[in-house]
């Protein structure tokens, strides 16, 4: 009846219709009928993880921003809470991300590009100044240097006079990602793996509601990966943190229930919709699996962001249409918290007005489209519930490959995971160029008026101001202190003691970033 062969950008092929027949199709991990009478808030969780979802709790909207110094970023925070913000989300420059002060040779041309620049925790006061953190939730997207950025965060609240134990938010503290997808590692995979024990190990006593790791598909999916690839490599991932957390003696019931997610959201709307369900429905088996009983450590909560690589610089006032498929996939799929990308952001940093748009976009999906009024309203769909099933299956099969070679750590150092996405990065390209997969404005419906929109630029001339900030620090603080912290750090990651006491310490006696990542770079050495 359908002669024409559809496919989502993962390779599943679309039948022309769906039946009560699809549903009781199985695979080697699945069960007949889907979720079947599976109820939201109860495992495997693929329906959600709370029983009335966003009609007990709406998903905390974010929006992602970060630039040049901390002064301009906590304006932009300001602007943001105003506008109807719940939670903060920050972005670091890349001399930050790969422990780099700002006055190092290697960070010239990238103070505050990518990101803020957080030198020490004099900018992370700056960055926070009048925002009180034990009533606001914050994601720092930061991973390599991400031990120093909650230990600055943590002062700061501390020097607030907050309680520790009611700070909540989110480090994304995910390095194996970056080995395999972004780049902005230091150490080797090994020392790198035992910081973020030492977090898990910490925050279960110091600071218990804080989501020590937020396990990143994101940044794979935007390297080129598929969907189901996005999933299967980042709950290998996941795996990979678990065990190496029972090896240093957690209890998985505890440091599980701090285990967060955080995936892309792309414009096939069906497919995101079932790879979240299905990535649901799989990691509440993984943990059970390596031993969770405790059914909140089974969970997997996860925050989205809109496909950046999605966005065009051509006819950008499309992407904002972009961005409502995505949040609703995103919403649909029941995620935790979202931010939704401005239309801008293939041409530059997001202007205000972008910003507002893309955090309305959030909004009226909440409060005006019925999709947040019943859980998980997609469920029984003959069509999703299939497509649920079927990226499941196939997720299932690069996890049980990538078992085979030992787990995610020497699938990374063996390149499998590389070359995957590698692979799905050139195949969706040729697609795009032979047109077999249309992108509007980009290879059809194109139009030779030029847009005219503005584009927001950060001054070279802030590497400048930070420098002063820097050399103004290091006149008032006390060297000899700063030399016994720095000593005392040293040694604790010399004989595997838990570091972040050290680190704590270190930043509260005004030691800048850079230093704290070089006296571990004299320990651990540098990953090339």
């Amino acid at each position: 009846m359908f002669k024409k062969k559809v496919f989502t950008d993962s390779g599943i092929e679309v039948k022309g219709v769906y039946t009560a027949a699809d549903l009781a199709v199985t695979g080697p991990h699945s069960l007949p009928g889907g979720a079947g009478g599976e109820m939201p808030g109860e495992f495997p969780f693929t329906r959600g993880i709370q029983h009335d979802m966003y009609r007990g709790k709406l998903w905390t909207t974010r929006q992602y921003a970060g630039f040049s110094t901390a002064e301009e970023s906590n304006a932009r925070y300001h602007y943001l809470l105003e506008h109807g913000v719940m939670g903060l989300s920050v972005a670091f420059d890349l001399p930050t991300q790969i422990g780099y002060d700002s006055d190092h040779p290697l960070a010239e041309g990238e103070v505050g590009k990518t990101g803020v620049a957080i030198d020490s925790i004099e900018d992370m006061q700056t960055l926070f100044k009048g925002i009180r953190l034990e009533d606001v939730s914050t994601s720092m997207t930061i991973n390599a240097t991400g031990f120093i950025l909650l230990a600055f965060y943590a002062v700061v609240a501390k020097q607030q006079g907050a309680d520790w134990k009611k700070i909540t938010g989110t480090i994304q503290n995910d390095i194996l990602k970056e080995y395999a997808a972004r780049g902005t590692y230091i150490y080797p995979p090994k020392p790198s793996m035992r910081i973020i024990t030492d977090i898990f190990e910490w925050c279960s006593h110091q600071l218990p509601k804080w989501n020590t790791i937020s396990i990143s598909g994101y940044h794979i999916r935007e390297a080129g990966s598929t969907a189901v690839q996005e999933i299967a490599f980042t709950l290998s991932n996941g795996k990979a943190y678990v065990k190496a957390a029972l090896e240093k003696g957690l209890d998985i019931d505890v440091f599980g229930k701090r285990l967060s997610f955080f995936f892309n959201s792309h414009n096939n709307l069906f497919e995101e919709v079932a790879k979240f369900r299905a990535a649901r429905r799989m990691w509440a088996r993984i943990m059970k699996e390596l031993g969770a009983t405790d059914p909140k450590a089974m969970m997997l909560r996860f925050h989205t962001q809109t496909g950046g690589s999605t966005l065009t610089a051509q006819q950008p006032m499309n992407n904002i249409s972009r961005v409502t498929v995505q949040t609703l996939a995103a919403v649909l799929g029941g995620t935790q918290s979202l931010h939704t990308n401005g239309y801008d952001e293939a041409l530059s940093l997001p202007t205000e007005e972008a910003a507002r748009i893309a955090l309305r976009t959030q909004q009226i999906v909440a409060y005006e489209s019925g999709a947040a009024d019943t859980a998980d309203p997609l469920a029984g769909s003959y069509y999703v519930e299939a497509l649920t099933r079927e990226v499941e299956e196939a997720a299932w099969k690069l996890i049980e490959h990538i078992d085979r070679l030992g787990g995610s750590v020497p699938a990374i150092e063996q390149g499998f995971i590389q070359e995957e996405i590698a692979r799905s990065a050139y195949e969706y390209q040729r697609r795009v160029e032979s047109k077999e997969k249309l992108i509007v404005g980009v290879n059809s419906f194109l139009t030779e008026e030029k847009d005219s929109i503005p584009i927001f630029r950060v001054d070279d001339s802030i590497r400048a101001v930070q420098i002063e900030k820097i050399n103004d620090l290091k006149r008032r603080r006390d060297p000899a202190r700063v030399d016994s912290v720095l000593q005392e750090l040293n040694d604790k990651a010399a004989s595997g003691e838990n570091i972040m006491p050290a680190v704590v310490e270190a930043v509260e006696r005004r030691c800048t970033l850079g230093e704290i990542a070089d006296t571990l770079r004299e320990v651990f050495g540098e990953y090339r």
